[in-house]
């Protein structure tokens, strides 16, 4: 009779869950509360809003009130996720409870949370080669990292949040095990399974802390080994589209403790939303992460390893302007990876900001590894990023990623493969150098051809010359863009015909930048 009964139920249960959805319930405020930003915020998190000239707390701290969470869940149980950032909690609910709350003077509006669903997970690892001796120099040498070595310049006193699917490995790992031994790990959450043990499940964030923090002896695999660390699992295996209430939970979590620096490697695409809809402002994870920026955190996220599929462009939040959004390119060629995501944004917003390798080695589950995706270019630039923050600690977020802008080794040219291409550390610890000009741009009749000086590559170059150029349009928008391998004098002619007025035809080689305005 007990089988029977399960079998009921079991057959009964779809027809149960289709009559359920979940909602985001959004409050039209937040009632006069007590609240002590020193028993919130991690002291950390306090020393770094004085320090950033923020207030101790803003109205977006302030918690959801319990009376209209109370209400609520007389109606629909107990809420899912809570998030002072939106003033708004999800819940399960049908429609005739939905209908009901919308009622409520307390409730502003409600919208549809992403149901519960699986999508397919896009990790790119590949096992150990034969060349993962050389990658492990690559992966620092392309950003010139050994120029911040002189200094002792490794993150110190820098904190970084890396959001990923589980940390494995991670206390018994010899990569980490200066973290481990220093207590740099300052705090770790599972936002999925609601608990603080981090150390299990999927071995992507372990790979991923290792391009930021590992080490073996005097080997580096990142750049930020001295930095601070708090770890967030917001991903499960199979990726339910839950995640993103995850990934704004681990947001907040963040900025409680004081994190200087998101490393996300995550990103949502065409399983959730339409290209139109990479806007910087329609996703829950943009709209957080466009509220970490205002609160001074630079966020670092991966474009995505979309480039050789039909979607091919970045997923959401790389395409918040406010984001430091990383490509990757091969660390050989230091060209365009297939796979990196290309931008821009919805709307036109430059994207990607800058690029890494997009193969690197990485800390496996016993020993190294090598692994490939926009994942590990991310946190390579997130623990580029600790460093300057290290040298210039009074420097804010938005100011740090434009500096960093500023520092990569294609700037001011960019384009939608390499963005302004692969930060460089010589521009923090030398400072800036005028490039001598390495091409002209003659105006024969109705073509304009560039003639470069010099072909052959200069062996002390760690990164490859290519010629790149592009078409912008009046309002800044790319048309066309290109880059070329040369091997003349001569390597590239653009007719007149190609060109309207209004535009600009920038082209980069070897360093030197100019830009032609076509009236």
């Amino acid at each position: 009779m007990k089988l029977k009964w399960t079998v009921l139920y079991l057959l009964m249960l779809p027809a149960f869950l289709a009559g359920q959805n979940r909602h985001w319930v959004f409050f039209t405020g937040k009632p006069d509360t007590l609240f002590d930003p020193y028993a919130y915020f991690d002291h950390a998190g306090l020393e770094r809003r004085t320090a950033r000239g923020l207030p101790l707390y803003d109205n977006a701290d302030l918690p959801v009130s319990e009376e209209y969470l109370a209400a609520v869940s007389k109606m629909a149980g107990k809420p899912q996720s809570v998030s002072r950032w939106m003033n708004a909690a999800v819940f399960v609910t049908g429609r005739r409870q939905i209908r009901k709350i919308q009622q409520l003077p307390f409730v502003s509006h409600t919208r549809p949370a992403a149901p519960f669903g699986f999508v397919r997970q896009n990790t790119r690892i590949r096992q150990t080669e034969p060349k993962k001796e050389s990658l492990s120099g690559k992966q620092l040498e392309l950003m010139g990292g050994r120029h911040f070595e002189p200094l002792c310049v490794d993150g110190k006193g820098v904190r970084i949040a890396v959001f990923d699917g589980g940390f494995p490995g991670v206390r018994e790992h010899p990569a980490f095990i200066h973290l481990i031994n220093d207590h740099r790990i300052i705090a770790s959450y599972d936002f999925v399974r609601k608990r603080e043990n981090v150390y299990k499940k999927m071995t992507h964030g372990t790979m991923v802390l290792s391009c930021l923090a590992g080490k073996i002896g005097d080997r580096k695999l990142g750049l930020a080994t001295g930095a601070e660390y708090l770890l967030a699992i917001t991903e499960r295996s199979g990726e339910p589209f839950s995640e993103e209430e995850n990934w704004l939970e681990a947001m907040e979590w963040a900025h409680r403790n004081g994190a200087d620096i998101i490393s996300s490697s995550l990103g949502y695409n065409y399983h959730r939303y339409f290209r139109h809809q990479m806007d910087g402002q329609t996703s829950l994870v943009a709209r957080a992460a466009r509220i970490a920026a205002r609160k001074g955190i630079l966020v670092v996220n991966a474009m995505g390893n979309e480039g050789d599929k039909k979607w091919e462009i970045l997923g959401t939040p790389a395409d918040v302007d406010s984001v430091l959004s990383v490509g990757g390119v091969d660390p050989f060629t230091a060209f365009h990876i297939s796979f990196s995501s290309f931008g821009p944004a919805a709307g036109g917003a430059p994207k990607p900001n800058v690029c890494a390798n997009g193969i690197v080695l990485v800390a496996g589950k016993t020993g190294l590894k090598t692994a490939q995706g926009t994942s590990f270019s991310t946190p390579l630039v997130a623990g580029f990023a600790a460093c300057v923050k290290q040298m210039h600690p009074g420097i804010n977020n938005m100011e740090l990623m434009h500096e960093i802008e500023k520092s990569a080794h294609l700037y001011p040219y960019h384009d939608l493969a390499h963005g302004y291409g692969i930060p460089q550390a010589s521009y923090f610890t030398g400072g800036p150098v005028k490039k001598e000009p390495s091409f002209r741009i003659v105006h024969p009749e109705n073509m304009r051809v560039i003639e470069v000086f010099q072909i052959n590559s200069d062996p002390d170059v760690i990164i490859p010359a290519y010629l790149y150029y592009h078409i912008a349009r009046a309002d800044g928008t790319l048309r066309k863009y290109a880059v070329i391998d040369v091997y003349d004098h001569e390597p590239l002619t653009i007719p007149d015909e190609m060109l309207e007025p209004g535009e600009q035809l920038r082209i980069h080689f070897r360093g030197y930048t100019e830009t032609v305005l076509i009236d």
